[in-house]
């Protein structure tokens, strides 16, 4: 069985000038927003080399996090908040 993609990920999202900063110049799709932080955080060495699970925040994630260490899931949360869809008003 092939699994389909949901559209809902796929569709363009606008992203706040924290995400931008980050990841590029938006719109993106989530699924793409999340590689491109994880490319991100690789290049940077952001990952706690105790806990690989777990982010550290530098500069640019700190205000897209809040804090100054998350776990891989609540990235994904907080990088929510960052989201906006352009057909919503």
């Amino acid at each position: 069985m092939v699994r389909k993609l949901n559209p809902a990920l796929a569709k363009p999202l606008n992203l706040s000038p924290e995400l931008e900063a980050v990841i590029g110049p938006g719109p993106t799709p989530r699924t793409q927003v999340v590689k491109l932080m994880w490319e991100y955080i690789k290049k940077h060495d952001l990952q706690n080399p105790e806990n690989r699970r777990n982010i550290f925040a530098d500069d640019l994630l700190r205000p897209i996090f809040g804090k100054e260490e998350v776990t891989m899931f609540e990235m994904t949360k907080l990088v929510s908040g960052h989201l906006t869809d352009p057909d919503k008003k």
